[in-house]
């Protein structure tokens, strides 16, 4: 491993996390404001910059950054400014805000609003259907009063459904034109208004032409679109919540001697604190009084539990296992390291949001393109015929022979077609745009524990060991809840090992167990309390009297798949990393089994978080595929990242992708799919491209009746649905 890889350390997690405690007054004081506010009609990249450049240009507001998956934008300002002020100031240019209270957002907000799109796309479906009948007996023939009865029936149908059915488009086109502004809902609240507009101009003149049919099947389509936009985001919740949600809500606080239950808000720095054994602990501190051992897990990857004894450093999220452990205060509330993380996750999550997809790309050039096309033909049309009505027909079929549909199935078809097949695989997508940042990876990095290894302990040496010592090691292993003793128990009842009878059975807290056999005392647990020698592997030790101990060797067993991946990744040309926060030799040892150069062992949760962010600077996209709390801060940072379902909660919810197997193998043929995938889209805008220049022409030329349009329309959309089909085989 090379020097530069290898992190700083300190002795503890909560030395490089909590600040010392005579800081704390002062900063509590100088602390500025955190604020929340909620965006309901955020929607697109476009929304994420303008809100965050005006809020940003507010005086006293020190940065703003806009969660898209959440609708919420958090805010770090002077005391003096006031989440009203900024709700104001998000008013001026069109964009609703509200003060976020975690205790109103629930998922029946959520809910409403998928009902309400939903119940919106069933009207617009209904009407479009029954229009299209109409109109079919218009195009195979229907004249004079026939024509005009089935032009005013269908006219009844559309202008209620249209009001009804369009107005998350018109609201959020409202809202940017009167503050001066474009976004993709203006061409089209402009289409369909210009087409029933000219319709009814038709109908009442007893034309030959309405656009009633195109009005409303726009319509169905984009809130098709929008609809499945908003499930994809209801789904997905927030990883930064999840971490939150592993803080201890209440603790037991010493004082005078008399144990006391308090809610963890309403600790001090300077509190000392009991936890039992099973317990989490609630602040970043130091241990007082106590021997035990502590899981780290979830926080730092560590595979085994550590010995933990007076004046160590614990962290707020830790398990405290075997014996209970007084700890004072360090560092409490916001200023804890596991609150510390789901900040970093938050910064993550907003980061990846300013991703800018493909369909996004386009979009922004598309509005302005179309909008400009169209008046064109209208003034190009008024000057050569002198008639409005010719004039306004026309760039009425411009708009909506240029309608969005190719464009807006270019993507959503793709990515329908390529998730369905990962599925088949065992590959889960979570967010719309994974699969095109999958297709730009050019790092892939692993955490060790739980994620290319399986995170339990596996006994090696079995064979090696007397009969009688493993039968008393099977029954001092059986009521013990260590890692180590249960992959003993496991191990000798597979053997069919039949345990001893023992007496006085005693945990001892950090150290092992103890009981006796025959009058002789027998002893299980870590080298240095039965004097044996330490090694680099992992081992437990069993010593009977005065005997030598005997030694129990462990390793962690590789998760199935997890050589041929990193092998298919290699051999693609990809780089490939291990970063886990396990001890360094046992880092070292699986990084030489697996064939991978570059690693970094104990690595806490910012160091891996910063690497990554190092790796992006210097222009890799990394793919990271973690499965701890510790991933969380490394998943939302990476450019696409995957996770076990095995995983925590909170990794799950931080990645990109979920491998629903406990198999890595499908991994590096999900980045081929997904590189094939950004390849058919790209043809898909091909497609639309060249359908664009075809039709237009013709709409500009007056050309474009309605059946016209809707042969024109069909045909590119039936295109690329074909070619997206493809990436299933």
């Amino acid at each position: 491993m090379t020097a530069a890889m290898r992190p700083n350390m300190s002795a503890c997690p909560a030395c490089s996390a909590a600040p010392a405690a005579e800081d704390l007054a002062s900063r509590a004081a100088q602390k500025d404001a955190r604020l929340a506010l909620s965006l309901p009609t955020i929607h697109c990249a476009a929304c994420i910059a303008a809100v965050e450049r005006r809020l940003a240009a507010e005086p006293g507001v020190i940065s703003a950054r806009v969660n898209l998956t959440l609708k919420r934008a958090t805010i770090e300002a002077s005391p003096e400014v006031t989440a009203e002020q900024l709700v104001q100031v998000l008013d001026t240019i069109g964009y609703e805000a509200y003060e976020l209270d975690a205790g109103t957002l629930s998922a029946t907000a959520t809910d409403r609003a998928g009902r309400e799109l939903l119940m919106r796309l069933a009207v617009a479906g209904f009407a479009s259907m029954n229009v299209m009948l109409l109109s079919v007996a218009v195009w195979a023939g229907a004249a004079d009063a026939t024509r005009d009865m089935f032009h005013w029936i269908s006219a009844a149908i559309t202008l209620p459904t249209v009001l009804f059915s369009g107005q998350p488009f018109y609201r959020s086109a409202w809202s940017v034109l009167k503050h001066g502004h474009l976004n993709m809902d203006v061409p089209i609240t402009l289409a369909i208004v210009l087409a029933v507009a000219t319709s009814l101009w038709e109908t009442s003149l007893s034309g030959e032409h309405a656009y009633f049919d195109a009005a409303l099947t726009l319509t169905f389509f984009l809130l098709a679109g929008r609809y499945l936009d908003h499930r994809t985001r209801a789904i997905a919740r927030s990883a930064a919540e999840e971490l939150a949600a592993l803080e201890v809500p209440r603790a037991f606080v010493l004082q005078d001697g008399v144990e006391r239950e308090v809610p963890t808000a309403e600790l001090k720095v300077g509190d000392i604190i009991l936890v039992r054994p099973g317990g989490r602990m609630p602040v970043d501190g130091e241990i007082i009084e106590g021997t035990s051992e502590l899981d780290r897990s979830l926080l730092t990857g560590e595979s085994l539990p550590v010995f933990a004894e007076v004046g160590q450093g614990v962290s707020a999220g830790e398990v405290n296992l075997t014996g209970p452990l007084h700890i004072r205060a360090l560092a409490v509330g916001e200023d804890t390291s596991l609150h510390r993380m789901a900040d970093l996750v938050a910064i993550a999550e907003s980061g990846r949001s300013k991703y800018t997809s493909l369909a996004d790309a386009a979009a922004k050039l598309y509005a302005p393109g179309v909008h400009i096309l169209s008046a064109l033909a209208f003034l190009g049309w008024l000057a050569y015929s002198g008639d409005m009505r010719v004039a306004l027909n026309i760039a009425a079929a411009v708009l909506i022979i240029t309608c969005p549909c190719a464009l807006g199935l270019a993507v959503p078809a793709v990515t329908t077609a390529a998730s369905g097949r990962l599925f088949r695989a065992g590959m889960l997508i979570k967010h719309s745009t994974a699969l095109e940042r999958m297709a730009q990876v050019d790092t892939v990095v692993f955490d060790k524990t739980g994620t290319l290894t399986e995170g339990t302990p596996e006994l090696t040496n079995l064979a090696d060991i007397p009969a009688d010592m493993l039968s008393l090691a099977a029954a001092m292993a059986a009521g013990s809840s260590h890692p180590l003793s249960r992959a003993i128990a496991l191990a000798c009842k597979q053997a069919g090992v039949v345990p001893e009878q023992l007496s006085e059975v005693t945990e001892v807290p950090g150290y092992g167990t103890k009981a006796l056999w025959q009058g002789q005392e027998l002893r299980l647990g870590r080298a240095s309390w039965l004097g044996a020698k330490t090694g680099s592997q992992t081992s437990a030790w069993l010593k009977l009297g005065d005997a030598a101990p005997v030694a129990f060797t462990f390793a962690d067993s590789l998760r199935t798949g997890a050589e041929q991946a990193v092998k298919a990744l290699q051999a693609s040309g990809k780089m490939v990393c291990l970063i886990s926060g396990d001890t360094t030799d046992a880092v070292e040892a699986m990084a030489a089994r697996l064939g991978i150069d570059n690693w970094m062992a104990e690595a806490l949760p910012g160091d891996k978080s910063a690497r990554i962010q190092t790796m992006a600077a210097e222009g890799c996209k990394v793919l990271m595929v973690g499965d701890g709390l510790n991933d969380t801060a490394a998943l939302t940072a990476a450019h696409v990242s995957i996770s076990p379902a095995s995983a925590l909660d909170a990794a799950r919810v931080a990645s990109d992708i979920v491998l629903l197997g406990g198999d890595l193998s499908p991994i590096p043929a999900a980045i081929e799919t997904s590189v094939s995938a950004v390849k058919r889209i790209k043809e898909n805008f091909r497609i639309a491209t060249l359908y664009n220049i075809i039709a237009v022409p013709l709409a500009v030329a007056g050309l474009a009746t309605p059946l016209i349009a809707a042969l024109a329309m069909s045909t590119s959309s039936i295109t690329v649905s074909l070619n997206a089909m493809r990436l299933r085989g």
